[in-house]
């Protein structure tokens, strides 16, 4: 066999000589050794990195144990508020985090307004106070989710939509938002053992009483897709409470339901009948006396609005003032008498509800002040609370409106010592008025208007 040793590479030969290999300096080469401090300090980086993320995670719920929402605590009542975004629904929310309820706001926004979700966190950001889930109600899955990660004591039922004007437009939309979306929260709290509503009715289902005041007993015969809608969801509830031993609290608010206030405004140059129908809570006033919430709805629904928003735009120039029809009302002045109620009296209503809720017992109350209060006399009132001469024009009366409409509310008064406190309407209007001069875009400003 052939020698191949010559045709091998230089650098595969071991015979010859390593002269260009470094010297070993106890052990390590210098290569090696100039690089250990380079990974060293790395390791000791990522060292620190992982300790601080240690440091955080054990100070979140989520690490150390399920979160205060998800857990029932010995004398903590958690209560899920939907529409919490909502005028009522956040002025609800307000009062039982001062009372020390644990709180949780599901809303999806359509009508409510986050810059009230943020006030609240601002005011209450302690841990396991509250918490606000965007979500859809309507979505059965979601809601489930929902329920089941939250360890729910109570619902305070106001999400809807709820312009009785709107609804003859948007039937569906009504039937879906209102009816559907109860019968979803009631599969969900009966899935997971939640025993305790609070509903937030109206009026509406009452129709056109024949006799006033309306009581609780008032034949209801809802004539418009809200009422209808309201009425299918109480009858939902009703039905479902009689074979379990749920708590249940209905609260119907003073209300014409299709009833409109004889009243119409002027945008621009251009007069529009509009109808400032009364129905759920727009007849409720006034807004938190501290000044942290108010009212803000949408620019697209002011046309669907309450009649001291109607005020409210008149005194700020928005419109160029008011016109209200009938005059010849059997009344002392001549015009219509509705029921208003203060916001902070409606929101007390409901916490009273809550507390004295029983198992297997249901309770159906209206709300309302149980004193009407003529259309000139609430016009006059917003005068003086607002210290602007507000151009009013008095126009025949429209055919259909009642003289008269409000409540008796003995029944709410001997049952759950509840009545109303806040009964000056020019008080009522006054802190409204505050609020909105200092939120002339909602809760997106806090401008205030020199008038």
């Amino acid at each position: 066999m052939k020698d191949l040793s010559h045709m091998l590479p230089a650098s595969r030969n071991r015979s010859q000589p390593r002269a260009n290999r470094p010297l070993p300096l106890s052990g390590i080469d210098y290569s090696e050794s100039h690089r250990k401090p380079q990974v060293l300090g790395k390791l000791v980086i990522a060292v620190i990195i992982t300790a601080v993320c240690i440091l955080i995670l054990k100070q979140s719920p989520s690490f150390s144990g399920p979160s205060k929402f998800s857990r029932h605590e010995p004398g903590v009542t958690h209560v899920l508020v939907t529409g919490g975004a909502g005028y009522i629904g956040s002025h609800a929310a307000l009062r039982l985090l001062k009372d020390n309820y644990r709180v949780t706001i599901v809303d999806n926004l359509s009508r409510g307004n986050l810059g009230a979700i943020r006030i609240l966190q601002q005011l209450f950001p302690e841990p396991g106070r509250l918490q606000f889930i965007y979500a859809d109600l309507g979505d059965a899955v979601v809601v489930n989710k929902i329920f089941a990660k939250n360890a729910f004591d109570a619902v305070m039922h106001f999400a809807a939509v709820a312009y009785v004007g709107e609804s003859t437009l948007e039937p569906l939309r009504y039937y879906h938002n209102i009816t559907s979306n109860t019968l979803v929260i009631l599969e969900a709290m009966a899935a997971h053992g939640v025993k305790t509503l609070i509903y937030s009715s109206t009026c509406a289902t009452y129709g056109e009483p024949e006799k006033m005041p309306i009581t609780e007993v008032t034949p209801q015969h809802p004539i418009n897709p809200y009422g209808k809608a309201k009425k299918m969801a109480e009858d939902i509830i009703l039905d479902f409470s009689k074979g379990s031993d749920m708590a249940v609290m209905i609260l119907r608010s003073v209300s014409d339901g299709h009833l409109c206030l004889p009243i119409l405004l002027e945008h621009d140059l251009i007069s529009l009948s509009l109808s400032l129908c009364i129905d759920r809570y727009f007849n409720a006033i006034g807004s938190d006396p501290e000044g942290r919430l108010g009212e803000a709805p949408r620019p697209e629904l002011r046309e669907h609005g309450r009649i001291s928003g109607a005020c409210f735009d008149a005194a700020l120039g928005i419109i160029p003032g008011l016109k209200v029809k009938g005059t010849d009302y059997p009344t002392s002045d001549g015009t219509c008498i509705r029921d208003y109620i203060d916001v902070t009296d409606l929101v007390d209503a409901h916490v009273k509800s809550l507390d004295k809720a029983r198992p297997s017992k249901v309770g159906i109350y209206n709300v309302g002040t149980g004193k009407g209060r003529s259309v000139k006399e609430f016009v006059e009132a917003c005068k003086k609370a607002t210290g602007v001469s507000i151009r009013v024009d008095y126009l025949e009366r429209r055919p259909g409106d009642y003289a008269e409409v409000y409540s008796d509310p003995s029944k709410i008064n001997r049952e759950l010592n509840w009545s109303a406190r806040r009964t000056d309407l020019q008080e009522s209007l006054s802190i409204a008025w505050r609020w909105q001069k200092s939120h002339l875009n909602g809760y997106e400003s806090a401008s205030v208007v020199a008038l």
